[in-house]
């Protein structure tokens, strides 16, 4: 089992940018794919960016390519979201997730089986 805290979250303006750190604990980071995910109020929990165990492979939403970034940093736990023009849209909790079934790069909600407990991102316009 594998624990989540996310950070990093906040207000910033709109064409802002903030980074979103996820620390872990527990077994060994390594062996977890990681992902980011977001929900906006009255939204479905939706995808954001995934990473390979080893940070080899990344894949983002179309809504967030070229803006956003995915990381991780396994000699430290952490695994970071770097956002980058910020858009009143991206306003929403982000979540960071881990799966262990070291498959494939997923960007369904139901591959992922530890979850931390979620950053409030406000993009202001």
């Amino acid at each position: 089992q594998v624990q989540l805290v996310e950070s990093g979250g906040g207000l910033v303006q709109a064409g802002g940018s903030l980074r979103l750190s996820c620390a872990a604990s527990g077994r060994t980071f390594s062996n977890y794919v990681l992902g980011w995910f977001r929900q906006a109020p009255g939204k479905e929990r939706e995808f954001v960016a995934v990473i390979s165990r080893f940070g080899s492979s990344r894949y983002l939403a179309d809504s967030v390519k070229g803006r956003f970034t995915i990381s991780r940093d396994n000699a430290k736990n952490m695994a970071y979201l770097q956002m980058n023009s910020l858009k009143p849209e991206d306003t929403a909790v982000y979540y960071c997730a881990a799966d262990r079934r070291n498959l494939d790069l997923s960007i369904s909600r139901g591959s992922y089986d530890y979850w931390g407990q979620g950053t409030q991102v406000t993009v202001s316009s």
